[in-house]
């Protein structure tokens, strides 16, 4: 499934990108700019991002490790924004 008509990526291809990621390295934060950085790509439109992102959310590769996970809430240096 096309997902990005612009960049003429699909579903496939950003599945593919998550998974060599993953492999090069387990520590790795996977943003919707890197897949299309690692696939040789840039965004146009922005109008796929949407939908980019649920094909993302769909690979299991996709997970921040856990070492990572909760580092915002436990940053002793984080100044909190008030509204």
């Amino acid at each position: 499934m096309i997902v990005c008509s612009c960049q003429s990526i699909s579903d496939k291809d950003i599945h593919a990108a998550i998974d060599w990621m993953r492999a090069s390295d387990v520590h790795a934060i996977i943003t919707p700019g890197k897949i299309y950085r690692a696939l040789g790509k840039t965004p146009d439109c922005g109008g796929c991002m949407k939908l980019f992102v649920q094909k993302m959310r769909q690979n299991d590769n996709l997970e921040i490790p856990l070492e990572l996970r909760g580092l915002r809430a436990t940053n002793p240096h984080r100044k909190e924004v008030s509204s």
